[in-house]
């Protein structure tokens, strides 16, 4: 199934670029489910039609989706009802821990949403569509802004690596020893429930990587082109880069008319030509390409103001490099050296961050940070030094002697 992920700074029409999307999808005859995880009114105006508030469960986090137009059903992701099936179902598995601590279980009232609840409902759902896929031909995701968006991304990946840390497999050996253990203690143990809902956890964290990293699943960017929502796009890019995404296409929101005869409309016009000129150059050059929707002179209310920018907003496949990028350059011949080229378009070299820490890499783009294993033939070396050259980061390694095999 196709999925779209739609981002990009705040206030830059995330919720109208995603809807006409889904919109020009439909009209297409593909089957299309939009999702939004905006709880306030915009999705119900710029779509005509309410969506429902509340609904949805652990297996399905999203209200009863509505049929905003033929071929297009949109809902809102359940945000409050998934935290509450979610942390009601680890306290059911939980039950002799709580006894073991003299914790009393929190009643289903009480249950409210803690901060990260949005980031893991969404999650949930992207897994959820895709497991219901012969439903639906493309999945269309208003997501939260970009920043935002790139370290909802990362979740899975990162909440998956301290799981590993905090429950290493080689906990089996304790499982056989709690009995003993419990015996010894006179209290009872934590249950089996607890470690096959970490183990639970960790196949759905599985899932849900296997969704984002797929070849049918593509972000795309939307702007309003600007100085400062320029500076923001490049940065949420590198991370986006960072976290290995695909870029299908940049979308310059609310372009103002040009030529006109009022000077302050005229200015602000010629302002955004320029931001908009430099978001072209740079996208443009990386292969992305960079589609313009014009502003409608009101806020987009239903699907007639959207049929308009449908056109311009039409799904397209991925832009750019597919599989995976990060390639490792053998010039042990000629350099006796290896090169590990990670590309990292927006990145800014004031902004980099490098750490090796065993057999791997901290890498870090601005606010971003991400852990990446090493490719084997990398262990063996030392770092030697990196540098940021057309968009990418290009770490030297030296051949450790005492690791490197020897040629007679």
């Amino acid at each position: 199934m196709r999925t779209v992920l739609v981002t990009g700074p705040g206030g830059a029409g995330r919720t109208t670029v995603a809807a006409a999307t889904a919109l020009a999808a439909a009209r297409a005859g593909r089957r299309t489910l939009l999702l939004t995880c905006d709880r306030g009114p915009a999705p119900d105006a710029v779509l005509g039609t309410a969506l429902p508030a509340e609904g949805g469960d652990e297996r399905t986090p999203w209200a009863p989706p509505v049929q905003a137009a033929p071929r297009l059903w949109a809902a809102r992701v359940g945000t409050g009802e998934h935290f509450r099936a979610l942390a009601g179902d680890l306290q059911e598995r939980g039950t002799s821990l709580f006894d073991l601590l003299g914790a009393a279980p929190l009643d289903p009232e009480e249950l409210t949403e803690l901060p990260g609840a949005e980031q893991l409902a969404v999650l949930a759902a992207l897994r959820a569509a895709h497991a219901d896929a012969g439903a639906w031909d493309l999945l269309v995701v208003d997501m939260p802004p970009a920043h935002e968006t790139v370290r909802l991304l990362a979740l899975p990946e990162q909440l998956d690596r301290y799981l590993r840390r905090l429950l290493p497999p080689e906990r089996q050996a304790a499982r056989a020893l709690r009995p003993m253990l419990a015996q010894l203690a006179g209290v009872p143990m934590p249950t089996q429930k607890v470690y096959e809902t970490v183990e639970r956890w960790q196949r759905e964290l599985a899932a849900v990587r296997r969704v984002i990293e797929a070849d049918g699943t593509t972000v795309r960017l939307v702007a309003e082109p600007g100085p400062l929502g320029n500076d923001v796009l490049r940065t949420a890019r590198a991370g986006l880069a960072l976290q290995g995404c695909r870029i299908d296409s940049l979308v310059a929101n609310r372009l103002l008319p040009t030529g006109s005869a009022d000077p302050w409309l005229a200015a602000l016009a010629d302002e955004q030509r320029t931001a908009h000129q430099a978001l072209c150059e740079e996208f443009l050059a990386d292969g992305v390409t960079v589609r313009d929707l014009p502003h409608l002179g009101r806020a987009p209310r239903g699907t007639a103001d959207l049929a308009a920018l449908a056109a311009g907003a039409a799904p397209t496949e991925a832009s750019g490099p597919g599989g995976d990028p990060w390639t490792v350059e053998d010039r042990l011949a000629d350099d006796g050296m290896l090169i590990w080229r990670l590309p990292l378009p927006g990145a800014d070299r004031d902004g980099l961050g490098l750490v090796r820490r065993g057999d791997e890499l901290v890498v870090g783009v601005g606010p971003f940070r991400r852990v990446l294993p090493l490719p084997s033939a990398l262990r063996r070396c030392g770092v030697a030094g990196a540098g940021l050259r057309d968009g990418a980061l290009c770490v030297r390694f030296l051949p450790d002697p005492d690791l490197w095999p020897r040629t007679p």
